[in-house]
């Protein structure tokens, strides 16, 4: 019991400085930072398969699978706005056509 109460309170602790810390990012800043953070949400697919196959109980296992879940959506998303800001900043294939001929 004294194990589940530690767990939830750095839970509760990660959730407020998450939040602190995300409230205080400028907006121009958002895109680049989910970028960068991709990595870290590979990390966490890592550490939701390794928790989903470890078969500690059915619960655990069921945890880790919406983990893997989210963590997957996470990733891709993060990927999809990364390749739609990084074409914001190339020229419009119209004027590389005109400029050819």
């Amino acid at each position: 019991m004294d194990s589940f109460i530690a767990v939830l309170t750095i839970f509760v602790l990660a959730m407020i400085v998450g939040f602190e810390v995300i409230t205080k990012v400028p907006p121009i800043l958002h895109t680049p930072l989910m970028s960068g953070s991709n990595a870290i949400s590979g990390i966490t697919i890592i550490g939701s398969i390794i928790a989903a196959g470890a078969k500690y109980t059915t619960l655990a296992s069921v945890l880790g699978v919406i983990a893997v879940a989210f963590a997957t959506i996470n990733v891709v998303g993060g990927f999809l706005v990364t390749h739609r800001m990084l074409e914001m900043f190339q020229k419009p294939k119209s004027d590389q056509k005109e400029k050819k001929s």
